[in-house]
């Protein structure tokens, strides 16, 4: 049987919220999220009970990419407030008992950050090394790599007739990790925050620092496009784990922080090298795997060409992710964030059960092995929403997809429009849905976005009224996790594996087991449970539909987007 292991540590057993800053409260009605908005709220999150608030960007940043395009590392953003502002929300943070960990954005700078501002100057200027600088070839780019959000990963600048590197948007350039001095920059500025008193970073595309040396053309995949995917050369890089541990030795290793890594394209091998507790050099890391189960693969439209998902891919995906890294590394878990559409819109259905199905696919996260992670909204089963024109979409991931496919490529409109719908960012950046009144109570002004129309009926002022909201649901699973250490510690076993429509588990630590029992499905399948899970005593302690403890579990018949969760004994 599986034991706690000596190694507790204060992030395993947190619960983190995320809020993107733009979208969660204004003060001065500018139609902006801000830093006095947020300590405004504080009181509402430490009643919701969470550990850890994950802030995303708030530095200075001409805001390109919505704060992840940085210009000054060591201010806040006008709109947001003032440092003050930020300090006085990290001592109201500390008081209620709550940590800060803030967004490290290393892999690229605005590019209207002082840096690049002198590298673009000239050739011989001593901020030229800091980014990724090359000569065309044969009139064209330097290679034929494809950016992250369309369109070519190298932007010509007039000044010295060269070409800089940039994996996201074109105002965000590569920084040059091979520079010594750039990572030097880089762990002041990292130490200058931790001696502010943060506690932690969560990091920004952490594993595309390194690229290959001589930046080679990528094979060509889709021949319909000028411009080609090179991940193998910029994910996992042959010295993205010296770096990482130069930052461990030099920073990290001297506080007592969380981190976590925004990794796409990770295996769980990569997983456990990075997050072991010998040498690893991150507490825990955001995987994609789960989040591209509904992607066709290999399409040319990436993550826009949606397929129906499988439950039984999702089970491999996570049941690979909690098998293989126990007692070896630690997962984080999550359904949403900022670059990620609403959970029940689309694991769910934000439609008949849209109470129901955000309870059970909260139940099925949280009590699975490691840190989960709640984005702002989630909590009160916020939707996607469905803008009717791209007029409407502020993204940049979304602007450019539009003007690539609809605009230059001549795709049908209302296919894309429709998979911006589905998958789009904007779906989890629309405000947040404080009360009924105008703007959803989260601006006197007129927001930067248009808030979701169904705000009226959708909201936190209603949620805390009302005992059976998803809000007091998620407050309990809050709850029963500081409760109960086998949520935390306990190993995993997958049951039922070829069921499309139950995902049940078991976990097990010293002599308790938790049964987790979910219909992601509107039908009512029935639940048997397999012979080799035995017990004396059982303790039903939460679910999303009145039950009656006494009912035996042997069969269960399970209503649309049932959840349970049993202690065993």
């Amino acid at each position: 049987m599986e034991s706690i292991p000596k190694t507790k540590q204060w992030w395993k057993e947190a619960v983190v919220y995320q809020i993107y800053p733009r979208s969660f409260k204004d003060s001065n009605g500018d139609g902006i999220g801000d830093l006095r908005g947020i300590i405004e709220k504080l009181d509402y999150l430490q009643e919701l009970g969470v550990d850890v608030v994950w802030l995303s960007p708030v530095y200075q940043s001409p805001n390109d990419d919505n704060g992840y395009d940085i210009s000054d590392y060591q201010d806040i953003m006008d709109e947001f407030g003032t440092l003050s502002d930020w300090d006085e929300l990290l001592r109201e943070m500390h008081a209620r008992g709550m940590k800060l960990v803030m967004d490290l954005v290393v892999n690229h700078t605005s590019d209207e950050h002082h840096w690049f501002i002198e590298s673009r100057k000239s050739k011989d200027n001593p901020y030229r090394d800091y980014y990724i600088w090359r000569p065309g070839k044969d009139g064209k780019e330097p290679n034929n790599w494809q950016s992250f959000f369309s369109g070519s990963a190298w932007q010509y600048d007039e000044a010295t007739g060269e070409y800089y590197l940039h994996l996201f948007s074109k105002k965000q350039p590569d920084l040059n990790w091979e520079n010594e001095k750039v990572r030097e920059e880089i762990f002041n500025m990292m130490t200058w925050w931790l001696d502010r008193g943060i506690d932690g970073f969560r990091m920004d595309v952490i594993n595309l620092l390194s690229k290959v040396e001589g930046l080679p053309d990528a094979p060509v995949t889709n021949p319909n496009d000028r411009y080609q995917w090179g991940g193998q050369y910029f994910v996992n890089g042959s010295k993205l784990m010296d770096y990482l541990r130069e930052m461990k030795e030099k920073v990290l290793s001297k506080y007592d922080i969380m981190t976590v890594g925004e990794t796409p394209m990770v295996t769980t091998d990569d997983a456990i090298q990075f997050t072991n507790e010998q040498d690893g050099v991150m507490n825990m890391l955001f995987q994609f795997e789960h989040m591209d189960v509904d992607s066709k693969p290999g399409s040319h439209l990436g993550k826009w060409d949606i397929q129906p998902w499988k439950l039984t891919d999702l089970k491999k995906i996570m049941s690979k992710w909690q098998v293989e890294l126990h007692g070896k590394g630690w997962n984080s878990l999550y359904l949403e964030n900022h670059d990620q559409p609403r959970s029940v819109s689309r694991f769910g259905d934000d439609k008949t059960y849209r109470v129901e199905s955000a309870k059970m696919l909260a139940t099925w996260l949280h009590m699975m092995q490691g840190t989960p992670y709640i984005y702002q909204g989630q909590e009160i089963g916020m939707t996607n929403v469905a803008f009717p024109s791209i007029e409407y979409y502020r993204d940049v991931e979304t602007i450019n997809l539009w003007n690539d496919v609809v605009v230059n490529k001549g795709y049908d409109p209302d296919q894309i429009l429709k998979a911006i719908h589905y998958r789009g960012r904007d779906n989890a950046r629309t405000p947040m849905q404080w009360d009924a009144t105008e703007h959803a109570g989260f601006t006197t002004g007129t927001p930067w976005i248009d808030v979701n129309p169904n705000y009226r009926d959708i909201n936190v002022e209603q949620a805390l009224k009302d005992e059976n909201s998803v809000f007091h649901y998620y407050k309990k699973l809050i709850r029963l996790r500081k409760e109960h250490p086998i949520i935390v510690y306990g190993s995993y076993e997958l049951l039922l594996e070829d069921d499309e429509q139950i995902y049940a588990y078991v976990r097990k630590l010293n002599d308790e087991q938790l049964l987790v029992i979910t219909n992601f499905s509107s039908d009512q399948p029935t639940f048997t449970l397999p012979s080799h899970v035995t017990f004396t005593e059982k303790q039903l302690l939460i679910s999303n539909y009145a039950v009656d403890e006494h009912e035996p579990i042997e069969t269960v018949v399970l209503k649309p987007y049932e959840a349970r969760v049993y202690k065993l004994k």
